[in-house]
């Protein structure tokens, strides 16, 4: 019996938008670029298209690391319950 349930393999994600990807697919993909990257003797177009990907998966990540910080933020103790209070990204959260 085979199995012939499909995996996403790595030339899947390469594919898939960076929009579309978690921070710990970004992160991944980024890493395995970077070491691509660092390997060196891929032609012109493959390594400017690597740089570009990096590029873009790099900032995924950090819009996904400062909504995640905002989220935490977000929670503060307030006499020993937890409580949502809504800030922005550049305003400081008023202990009381």
């Amino acid at each position: 019996m085979t199995d012939t349930t499909e995996r996403p393999t790595e030339a899947d994600a390469v594919e898939r938008p960076v929009a579309d990807l978690t921070f710990d697919e970004a992160l991944a993909e980024l890493q395995r670029t970077i070491a691509e990257l660092e390997t060196g003797g891929q032609p012109l177009e493959r390594t400017l298209a690597l740089h570009e990907r990096g590029a873009a998966l790099l900032e995924r990540c950090e819009t996904l690391l400062r909504s995640a910080e905002l989220r935490m933020r977000q929670l503060v103790s307030k006499g020993g319950e937890l409580r949502t209070v809504d800030v922005s990204a550049d305003q400081a959260i008023e202990e009381t």
